[in-house]
């Protein structure tokens, strides 16, 4: 559980996403990706026009499992996320997302 990237190897560009199971979100990921179906219409076609060898997909951060087997993990992934979002600052030339708009 945690965060991954994207990486498209020729322009550095990212794209950051989370998930409870990281292998499985990866594999899934992949797959859209190869099929044409990832939502993200920039990042799908990047990886349309340079293919599978020119990405890498990246484990950037895990979080640990608790104790308590009703913990809900939504908001330490979101928290998480935020964080490398702020770190990478993946939008424009370096990334695949749009910066959200500040709350009014």
């Amino acid at each position: 559980m945690g965060v991954f990237q994207v990486k498209n190897l020729a322009s550095g560009k990212v794209f950051i996403a989370t998930a409870k199971n990281l292998p499985g979100k990866i594999n899934s990921c992949k797959f859209q990706l190869q099929n044409g179906s990832h939502p993200n219409r920039e990042l799908q076609s990047d990886f349309a026009q340079c293919g599978e060898s020119g990405f890498v997909f990246e484990i950037l951060d895990r979080l640990e499992y608790k104790d308590d087997p009703l913990y809900n993990y939504d908001d330490d992934l979101k928290t998480l996320e935020e964080l490398w979002l702020d770190r990478l600052e993946p939008y424009g030339d370096k990334g695949y997302h749009v910066r959200k708009k500040p709350a009014k």
